[in-house]
């Protein structure tokens, strides 16, 4: 396991690997950041904790309240999280309780500001082994929340500004695709897919003004609604 670590001065990393092929390369610089785990607060930490399986880690986080708190127990689980500036707080977990569930996921986070809140949760029953989630995005009152656990996969959304808001939930048996392309104004989506009996596509893209989205697609993976 290779570790590197840059500490500004309210910054607290604290990180529990083992197994596997692991190399973490964790950076913070200013502000109140804390890495850890999900009960973390500060000056009470628990483990960022990362267990096995092939994983490479890199998670930057810059200035501002940020958090990323933890879990991930990986099988080729690739990462890499950059956040900037604002109140970020980024909850992950990734594969709790199904143990190398979350197979061949290559996950990238990229967010430059404002009052950022995004939480993640790969793969808790479905297994989701050809994930490729990339999300980019730029400002204004994100909140992001995904929860996929697909067998098959890709994730993408590309937000630039204003009052952003996506929920996201998936789930599969070897469904998946997603792509939201974003650009500003009063966005809420919230979409489920849910896809047991297979195959789930979609693909908004969506430029400006107000707007409340709402998209349901379930063959038979669970009630859903907005």
């Amino acid at each position: 396991m290779s570790v590197s670590v840059a500490y500004g001065a309210d910054n607290e990393i604290y990180v529990e690997q083992s197994g596997a092929t692991a190399n973490l390369d964790l950076e913070q610089l200013g502000s109140a950041n804390l890495i850890g785990g999900l009960l973390s607060s500060a000056g009470s930490m628990t483990a960022l904790d990362l267990d096995g399986g092939t994983m490479t880690l890199d998670v930057n986080q810059i200035g501002d309240t940020n958090k990323f708190l933890g879990d991930i127990t990986a099988d080729n689980f690739v990462g890499f999280f950059e956040f900037d500036g604002d109140t970020n707080n980024f909850t992950i977990q990734v594969d709790p309780t199904n143990t190398y569930g979350a197979d061949g996921s290559n996950v990238n986070v990229d967010v430059t500001g404002s009052t950022n809140t995004f939480t993640l949760d790969l793969a808790t029953s479905s297994m989701s082994s050809n994930t490729d989630l990339d999300w980019i995005i730029n400002g204004d009152s994100n909140v992001i929340n995904a929860d996929i656990d697909y067998d098959g996969g890709t994730n993408y959304m590309d937000i630039d500004g204003d009052s952003n808001t996506v929920n996201f939930d998936g789930q599969g048996y070897a469904g998946g695709y997603f792509y939201l392309d974003q650009t500003g104004n009063s966005r809420t989506f919230n979409i489920n897919q849910m896809s047991t009996l297979d195959n789930d596509w979609l693909k908004i893209l969506s430029t400006g003004s107000n707007g409340t989205i709402c998209v349901i697609q379930n063959d038979g993976g669970s009630s859903v609604g907005c």
